[in-house]
Parts: C-alpha cells; structure tokens; sequence
C-alpha cells in the first residue's frame, strides 16, 4: 500500500490508522520494523516531518538512509531508480516539490511510497492533525472546518480529508481563491467574520509572498478578537511554520484557542501507524514482534 494522497484512502482505511496509532501507545519497546531499512528524500529545510519520520522509524526498530530530494531529479528514468532500489530498501519515504515525481516512484514499485510533502498535497501533516484533534473532541466528525488562506497544499489536503471522513469544511478567502475539484463538503465565503460564527476549528497555512498585504493581513488575519467570533471551545490549528502577525496575530498564538506546540506529538505516531499500515503489519503481528523483540 501506498499514502499518495488522503483522496486515494476509505475512511475505513484512515479510522485503521488511527486504531492503530491508538495502539502503539500500548506496543512501547516493540520492533516491527527490525531488519527493515527504508530511503528518506528530505531537504535540508524540513524539521518537523524528518524528525518524527527518522525518530519513529528507529523507534520502531528501522533504519533510514537519507537523501535530499534532488537525487531524484536526474536524468536516469524514476522507473530505474525505484527497481534498482527496492533490490535493498523496504519503503521510501518522499518530500518533494513535485507530485507527479512521488507518483512515478509508486508507479514502478511493489514496495511503500510514502508522501511526505509536496507542493500539491501534504497527507501525512493533517492525518495527524485530525487524529490529533479526535484526542480533545470525541465528536470530531461532527465539527465544522474551516480553512482561512490562499489555495496551498494545505488547504487541499483538508477538503481531501473533509469529503474522506464526510466533514463540513469551509474555505475562506478573497475572491477567485477557490480550490479546483470541490466536493460536496465544501463550501467557499470570502466573508471572514460570518464563517467563523459556524466554525469549531479554524485552520491556517503561512502566507505565500503575494497576500502579505496590508489589505489582506487586516481582512483576513486570525485574532483573538476574531477567534472569539467562533463556536464555544472553537481551536485554532495554524499549520507549521505559521509567522505571527501575518496569517495569525501573536495574542492569538498565546491565547487558549491555540491548540498548543504538544499537539504536535501525534505527528510521530501518526506517521508510524501510516508506515505499519502501508507495510501491511497489523496490530496482532506488533504483539507477536514484542513477545521476539523485546
């Protein structure tokens, strides 16, 4: 199995994940992955998601070799690439600019493709931010979200996961902002102030040159003032990196609706759990691999 993108999973198969990120709580010391060895493409700018995949995966009992992306962006065809690697790895692992690349890797392989980023989607960040947010409301199925921000990678990964998981999702921004191949779950407003009345979690990505504006920045930048429009108990869940004052203001981030920096902790079991998931290891196998390992 292969995590291209969240509109290529089932809910079925994205509740499996998440049972099972509830489980490794429960499996500490356990080896999976021992003798598995997996190859990263990373930059040199990514924090978050390399850590948690390099330290998940050795948790697990795996190694990783790294690579940056440009390795990959040579002349020699993906599909000789990839059948020359899976001859000594066990799954890769990808950040890069370019879908179509981490769809050429899975194309011409039987072993896990992994998408750990690209310019077009960003599925394994809000897989862990929902079951993240399933953790402090039970009824997260239930809630509205609502994104405010210029279509990003972000963005379209929430409307994925929204029409997924059958979420009331909202978009907001300025007009002509609207993303490409809405789902019966979206909804666009380019009027802040009304859709935060309807909204329980407020979702942000950073700003991309051209909306750094005052004009922009004073319409549709996230307050306290503005936070306080939303739901009872509304969250707020800027996405990393955000910059203060620009997407979000810096009371906001120091408020209570802020979902808070641990919030970030599933992002290592999340990613575990998609491993395991696309290696085909059950719950059940992880026992047995305590009982061997430990």
């Amino acid at each position: 199995m292969n995590l291209i993108a969240i509109k290529e999973l089932t809910a079925s198969q994205i509740i499996d994940i998440f049972r099972l990120a509830d489980q490794l709580h429960h499996f500490k010391g356990s080896k999976p992955l021992k003798g598995k060895t997996f190859a990263l493409f990373f930059p040199e700018s990514s924090l978050r998601t390399r850590i948690t995949f390099e330290k998940g995966i050795k948790e697990l009992g795996g190694e990783s070799i790294l690579f940056p992306p440009e390795s990959l962006d040579k002349k020699e065809e993906l599909e000789d690439v990839i059948q020359y690697m899976e001859n000594w790895v066990d799954g890769v692992i990808v950040r890069h600019s370019d879908t179509t690349t981490v769809q050429e890797l899975a194309k011409y392989t039987s072993i896990p493709i992994i998408n750990a980023m690209t310019a077009h989607n960003h599925p394994c960040e809000i897989l862990s931010d929902l079951y993240a947010i399933s953790k402090i409301r039970k009824n997260y199925r239930e809630l509205t979200y609502t994104f405010i921000g210029p279509v990003s990678n972000i963005a379209r990964s929430w409307m994925e996961i929204a029409h997924v998981m059958n979420l009331d999702y909202q978009h907001v921004c300025k007009k002509g902002c609207e993303l490409a191949g809405a789902t019966s779950n979206y909804k666009f407003d380019t009027n802040l102030e009304v859709a935060l009345a309807s909204s329980d979690i407020v979702l942000t990505d950073s700003l991309p040159a051209d909306f750094r504006t005052v004009e922009y920045i004073n319409t549709y930048q996230i307050t306290l003032a503005r936070m306080k429009l939303a739901k009872p108990n509304a969250l707020l869940n800027p996405c990393p990196p955000f910059f203060r004052n620009e997407e979000v203001s810096e009371e906001v981030i120091s408020s209570e609706y802020f979902v808070g920096y641990e919030f970030k902790n599933s992002l290592i079991t999340v990613q575990q759990a998609i491993i395991l998931k696309c290696m085909g290891i059950t719950a059940s196998e992880i026992l047995l691999k305590l009982a061997l390992y430990k």
